[in-house]
């Protein structure tokens, strides 16, 4: 079962905390990992794989108190193990661990602040993935792609005609230096003020002009089920023809 070094308060004691679990599962799933594909034998009853503060790991049953000490981790991940490919099922792993770990690191931040919870993931987003490291692949930073041209960005949702996406949805945070690079000059249609990546915004798909979401009142999550946003000028310009 997890274990509590000494319940971490700060962002600095949490991401340690974060790193040190981080570092005993990637050992199991890498250097590891006969030891541990042996031990997770599926005969045996529902396993779990930890991670501890020490940076050691370990596969055992889940806790018995309810509710949990800490979050625990997928639950049963021997059973799966001889009916798939070897690589596979280490990868399936080490997504369920990179989400225990994420679990781990905010139950303890619970009780930190809007901008220390940013922070917290921010360092914890400039390491590679339990997964990017067992799949040996590189993290890459998301840029623009090609049909969604220079005015696509972070917090912001832009679509086509068609109702498919121009831009993948991202956190404001993502690229977040050069999105201010980018789009810094850009102004929003509606109350003139600067382009941000700490704040929402969408496109219009009929002028292409960029509005906060709150000067059009349009939330994130509004923004999901709108195949193709007109912005209120435009809008009023249709009910006029």
């Amino acid at each position: 079962m997890a274990s509590i070094s000494s319940s971490p308060r700060t962002v600095e004691e949490i991401f340690k905390d974060y790193s040190a679990r981080r570092a005993g599962i990637v050992r199991a799933l890498t250097d590891d990992v006969d030891e541990f594909y042996n031990l997770c034998d599926p005969e045996k009853e529902n396993l779990c794989l930890y991670g501890h503060p020490n940076e050691t790991w370990e596969v055992n049953l889940p806790a018995e108190e309810v509710p949990p000490e800490l979050p625990e981790p997928a639950l049963g991940i021997n059973f799966a193990r001889d009916g798939m490919n070897r690589r596979d099922w280490l990868s399936l792993v080490a997504v369920h661990s990179d989400c225990w770990l994420l679990s781990v690191a905010f139950y303890f931040g619970a009780r930190l602040n809007r901008n220390e919870r940013k922070r917290l993931f921010s360092l914890i987003n400039e390491m590679p993935t339990v997964f990017e490291v067992v799949t040996e692949r590189k993290p890459i930073k998301d840029k623009p792609s090609a049909d969604s041209g220079s005015r696509s960005r972070g917090s912001s949702i832009k679509r086509s005609s068609d109702g498919q996406a121009k831009s993948t949805p991202k956190l404001a945070d993502e690229s977040y230096e050069e999105d201010e690079e980018e789009h810094g000059e850009t102004l929003c249609g509606s109350c003139g003020g600067n382009y941000s990546a700490d704040e929402f915004w969408i496109g219009c798909d009929i002028c292409e002009k960029w509005y906060h979401g709150k000067c059009v009142k349009i939330t994130p999550v509004k923004a999901e089920s709108i195949k193709q946003y007109k912005c209120p000028s435009c809008t009023l310009k249709r009910s006029r023809q």
